[in-house]
């Protein structure tokens, strides 16, 4: 069964974040709708202006949208998951358009499994550090990223 946008997103805000409180599924919520919405390089190509629901099946960019993570099943995947309330009120809040103001224009962030927050995240440099929000590290835009 194919899932609506708002499902999709609600599931992908639970597999993400899930575990990292209001303030942390906002701010991933956020970044799916700062990507939708960028007017410039990889993502507003994607997105071709502000479709959310390409953002989220770009292909390689949520863990939670694979089955098969290196070769092996993925159990914690959008598909598995059931959301709760709390996951359907922040995908509304977010596809109204509503940001988290503690990421800024942030378009990238992982959970670097460790208390320090790399400078860069891709590694290649398309995003530096802008804040840590719980487990995940969130990145702003770099000029690298404006030219892809």
């Amino acid at each position: 069964m194919a899932y609506t946008t708002r499902e999709l997103l609600a599931r992908l805000i639970k597999c993400e974040a899930g575990g990292e409180g209001d303030d942390g599924m906002r701010a991933v919520a956020t970044i799916i709708t700062n990507r939708a919405n960028v007017a410039y390089g990889e993502f507003a190509k994607i997105s071709q202006g502000g479709d959310v629901r390409s953002i989220i099946e770009q292909p390689g960019q949520f863990v939670c949208m694979r089955s098969v993570v290196g070769g092996e099943y993925n159990p914690q995947n959008v598909w598995n998951l059931d959301p709760e309330d709390i996951h359907y009120e922040i995908a509304d809040w977010a596809l109204a358009n509503n940001t988290f103001s503690g990421i800024g224009n942030c378009l990238f962030y992982f959970n670097p499994y460790n208390p320090q927050c790399p400078p860069y995240f891709p590694p290649n440099g398309m995003g530096v550090i802008y804040n840590r929000i719980n487990a995940h590290c969130f990145y702003a835009p770099t000029q690298k990223y404006a030219q892809t």
